[in-house]
């Protein structure tokens, strides 16, 4: 039987060689408010001379924004194929010297401790055994260092039934973040911060190739962060949110 990173190998290879989430790309729409937040708390970082770490990089993800603000960016995947193709547009664009791309497994990376000033990661976490990525994070960085995740959350049924109903799109091995998932970082971390995105937005989806897409989401994003304010209870129903973490704990990145 396979392991899980064999699983996990495979099906990203698959996915990037042969675009097999090809179909779900058009949803990704709706998240705009949820990738500039990250885009923004990335920046926030002051990117210039910073050491990052981007986790599960896929082909680029996040690491050519990165580089082009200064940053010296190395970015992992465990896809060979997402990583040589990640090297190949670093060549192309002549950035190869500021960004290198690492076939690794996020659970048990190979660096020193302290290696980074930022670890970052988009749709990662949910892949993995929290406790040891959590502790690997905490292990790279430098104790002043900050970590920033946006991710799936799995609390809403209507979402969750979808996840059901297309499991061809997503590895047995996902789990998309519950609360208690969220707070588990506290064990690593001294300072943890959530910000959600995503429920009223996601009325959006059927009109997305249409003109008034774009200000219909503009206004419901705005409508849920009015919502979240006002009902904190309902946040967990989110689709996405943003994780921002900072100052490992040293003796829990050491525990496992």
């Amino acid at each position: 039987m396979a392991t899980k990173q064999q699983r996990e190998q495979a099906f990203h290879d698959a996915a990037y060689s042969e675009s097999t989430r090809e179909r779900v790309w058009g949803f990704y729409k709706a998240a705009r408010a949820s990738r500039q937040a990250f885009r923004d708390a990335l920046a926030a970082e002051g990117l210039a001379g910073k050491r990052v770490l981007e986790y599960g990089s896929g082909a680029s993800a996040q690491a050519f924004f990165l580089a082009s603000h200064g940053a010296r960016v190395t970015g992992i995947d465990i896809s060979p194929v997402a990583v040589a193709s990640g090297r190949e547009h670093a060549a192309d664009v002549g950035l190869a010297d500021h960004v290198a791309f690492e076939v690794m497994d996020a659970e048990s990376l190979l660096f020193e401790d302290q290696s980074f000033d930022l670890v970052c990661g988009a749709g990662i976490l949910h892949h993995l055994d929290l406790d040891r990525a959590y502790a690997e994070i905490a292990r790279v960085l430098v104790p002043a260092g900050a970590a920033v995740f946006v991710e799936p959350l799995g609390h809403n049924p209507l979402i969750n039934a979808y996840r059901r109903r297309s499991p061809e799109l997503r590895t047995p091995d996902e789990h998309p973040l519950l609360v208690g998932d969220l707070e588990r970082a506290r064990n690593y971390f001294r300072d943890v911060r959530f910000e959600f995105f995503h429920l009223a937005s996601l009325a959006a989806i059927p009109f997305r190739d249409r003109p008034a897409f774009g200000k219909l989401l503009s206004g419901l994003d705005a409508f849920d962060r009015r919502l979240f304010e006002l009902f904190p209870a309902i946040r967990r129903h989110a689709w996405m949110v943003l994780l921002r973490v900072r100052e490992p704990s040293r003796s829990a990145s050491t525990a496992l």
